[in-house]
């Protein structure tokens, strides 16, 4: 089965929460604290691979979790760091994040990666809160959480030429005969329901990757029919060969199926309707294809195009249209489907609000809510006073009481931090 389209939700794993230890060797009766940082949460990132061609391993399973990083322990041991989840999918996977629709990678080549959710980082130890003034701390920092999101993979195919054309015009036989793509062949409409990949090796030694992409029909740019499942794969390629049926065998004008063809293109994605075409007029084995080929070519080439009569029946025509591609594509340049401008160089910006801080009233009590302070929950020691004015520092530090002031709390007014509550004085 081919799939070009997936959803998945990832989750890079939290970092290890920091220990709270001290020194018990025999001869160390006021040892000092000797707590470990927590490990680094795995991160998760999607790399692209030849050993795929499709995302269909991707299509059943939609949820992917990197491991957590281990907690701290006692004598300044540190916690193991989560493993990376590595996702493969086949190059030209574009990488996108649902909530905002921004690309985060485009994976055209073998081996690129990107990042998707990066992994929660270790809390300290409570080693690190030891000071001139606080010998003893009572407490360590928790790990912070792993990124997670929802991302849409979408394959574009990585082919040079792609061929276009109505259903049932011949694209799947000529591919046949110019590769060794075993295309489903019949004399049905929409015999190829799903795109066909092969590589041309001419007698002069060029070689280059060719699309049998499934055939179009009016309204595709809207998604009809196959609509947008044609055109995304399109959209890479760098020449375009646009088979039409000039044999008037279904009684269709094959004037009128270039231009409704090259519309939907153009409604789909104005720079790809502007890509070099071959047009290529097949079925010229048929009684009466000539006549209509001499209109054809007449009105088409007025419009600067450059037309071929081919029967990829009787393969009469073919290798011309062949050489003919060969010398486009050494005129043309890489195609960019993303521009680098559209793919986001730092993840932080899609995160901005997760570190925001939240702030409501209910029955009378400030509620407050923040992951940053979710973290910071699981650091404090409630029963130590070093440890609750560390909480206190960071929440100043955090703009929380100025925030409160600002919404009108007054003394002895009820503050509430997920499973904390506490009154407020000034």
């Amino acid at each position: 089965m081919f799939v070009d389209k997936a959803r998945i939700f990832v989750k890079a794993g939290n970092g290890g929460n920091g220990a709270v230890a001290f020194r018990r060797e025999v001869y160390v009766p006021a040892g000092g604290p000797a707590g470990g940082d927590g490990g680094n949460g795995g991160s998760v990132i999607i790399k692209a691979s030849n050993s795929l061609r499709t995302l269909m391993d991707l299509k059943y399973k939609l949820k992917y979790a990197a491991e957590a990083g281990d907690d701290g322990k006692g004598s300044n041991m540190h916690g193991k760091d989560g493993e990376t989840l590595v996702i493969v999918v086949p190059p030209g996977t574009i990488v996108r994040d649902e909530k905002s629709g921004l690309v985060i990678g485009d994976l055209k080549h073998d081996g690129d990666s990107v990042i998707v959710a990066r992994g929660g980082r270790g809390g300290k130890g409570n080693t690190h809160f030891k000071t001139a003034t606080r010998q003893a701390p009572s407490f360590a920092k928790a790990g912070t959480f792993g990124e997670e999101r929802f991302i849409v993979l979408e394959l574009k195919l990585l082919a040079d030429v792609g061929l276009v054309g109505f259903p049932n015009v011949g694209k799947s036989t000529f591919l046949s005969i110019v590769t060794k793509a075993k295309p489903k062949i019949a004399n049905y409409h929409f015999t190829t329901l799903t795109p066909n990949l092969g590589v041309v090796q001419t007698k002069f030694g060029d070689s280059f990757v060719m699309a049998d992409i499934p055939g179009l029909i009016e309204g595709a740019h809207e998604g009809t029919g196959l609509g947008h499942d044609f055109l995304r794969h399109v959209e890479r390629t760098k020449v375009l060969i646009h088979i039409v049926d000039v044999s008037g065998m279904e009684g269709r004008d094959p004037v009128e199926d270039f231009e409704l063809i090259n519309g939907e293109l153009e409604k789909y994605n104005a720079v790809l309707a502007k890509r070099p075409q071959i047009v290529v007029a097949n079925k010229m084995d048929i009684p009466g294809a000539q006549e209509n080929y001499e209109i054809f070519k007449a009105e088409i080439e007025s419009k600067g195009y450059r037309v071929f009569s081919m029967s990829a029946a009787t393969r009469k025509g073919v290798d011309e249209v062949v050489a003919y591609a060969v010398q486009l594509l050494r005129e043309v340049e890489e195609v960019e489907v993303v521009s680098k401008d559209e793919i986001i160089s730092n993840l932080e910006s899609l995160y901005q609000g997760d570190a925001e801080i939240e702030i409501r009233v209910e029955d009378g009590a400030y509620v407050i809510e923040s992951k940053a302070l979710d973290n910071l929950l699981y650091s404090v020691n409630f029963e130590d006073m070093e440890s609750i004015r560390y909480f206190q520092a960071v929440l100043e530090k955090k703009g929380i009481f100025k925030k409160l002031k600002a919404m009108g709390i007054k003394d002895g007014d009820l503050v509430k931090i997920y499973e904390l509550e506490f009154e407020y004085y000034e």
